[in-house]
């Protein structure tokens, strides 16, 4: 369906599932000009707030026949992959967090080149280890919001950016973009490789054994997209044997990592529970969005963060 829908003689009803939600949620939609049900068969508009449980939506939706809108919590929709249709309008939470996590992408960069990941681990005075991020070759994957975010905050340091994305068109910000069939030719060139794409079945494993073999032995590897971009066996191959310079991993495949994973005591390696976005940081723009959204769909205009259902993002 159409990203615009037509508008509404009066506020749109809006259900929330499957549990309720935050009164400052609720307020949220009412500032919209919506106004929040709470039987699925009154509903124009579902708002789901579970990003871990994709088999509950489908009921939902059932039992709401007039529900045309969906509005799904995070920005990856790899859960709900298997139950989106065309019979609806979906949204997702792309780019509603993407200042946070692109805060996060700097800070890891800046954790591991400046070694504060290894010193924080001592237990005695050691010697100067480290390099800076000022005109380092930083390549991003992914031409989302996350890299939109992100290229401002690395600007100051004066880094050469290369974009790898679907389509090789230009990236504002960014020194070069290229296909993802380029990969392991840029990541040659490297001092960085940031993940912060969609994880489809063309992204899945997409740093794998080549890449990270291709990386130069000083360069970095950070992942805030999705723990299947990156082959975990690899990287942890890579790292062991010393020919990547160090991992910052915001996201895991298996995740969670489970305890005992050589990656947990794997000195090059900085491991963050997938923090980039804390609930304290994601909620209130998640309202935002959600505000917006039904205001919106309330007067038939485009909709915000929509989900292209063949891509699968």
């Amino acid at each position: 369906m159409s990203g615009t829908l037509r508008p509404h003689d009066g506020p749109p009803a809006v259900l929330f599932a499957p549990h309720a939600p935050r009164v400052s949620m609720r307020a949220a939609v009412e500032a919209g000009g919506g106004r929040v049900v709470t039987d699925p068969a009154d509903a124009e508009a579902l708002v789901w707030l579970a990003p871990r449980d994709p088999d509950g939506l489908g009921p939902t939706l059932a039992a709401g026949p007039a529900i045309r809108w969906v509005q799904l919590p995070f920005a990856g929709i790899d859960p709900f992959i298997g139950h989106l249709t065309t019979e609806h309008t979906w949204t997702s939470g792309k780019g509603v967090y993407a200042e946070p996590v692109a805060e996060m992408v700097l800070a890891m960069l800046l954790a591991q080149l400046r070694h504060l990941v290894g010193y924080a681990r001592a237990t005695r005075w050691s010697g100067p280890v480290g390099t800076n991020l000022h005109g380092a070759h930083v390549v991003v994957l992914g031409g989302g919001e996350i890299t939109r975010a992100l290229l401002p905050l690395l600007a100051p340091f004066h880094c050469r950016v290369t974009v790898v994305r679907r389509r090789d068109e230009p990236f504002a910000g960014a020194d070069r973009t290229v296909g993802l069939d380029a990969l392991v030719d840029v990541a040659a060139d490297a001092d960085a490789v940031v993940v912060a794409m969609a994880l489809t079945e063309r992204t899945r494993g997409a740093v794998d054994a080549r890449v990270l073999a291709a990386m130069p032995d000083h360069a970095l590897l950070v992942n805030v997209g999705r723990g299947a971009h990156v082959d975990t066996d690899a990287l942890t191959a890579a790292l062991a044997a010393g020919t990547i310079g160090g991992a910052a991993l915001d996201v895991t495949d298996p995740e969670p990592l489970p305890e005992g994973h050589p990656l947990w005591s794997e000195p090059r390696c900085l491991i963050t529970p997938h923090v980039g976005n804390t609930p304290e940081m994601g909620v209130p723009l998640l309202e935002a969005r959600v505000r917006e959204n039904v205001r919106r769909f309330a007067t038939g205009g485009p909709l915000i963060g929509l989900v292209d259902v063949a891509a699968g993002y």
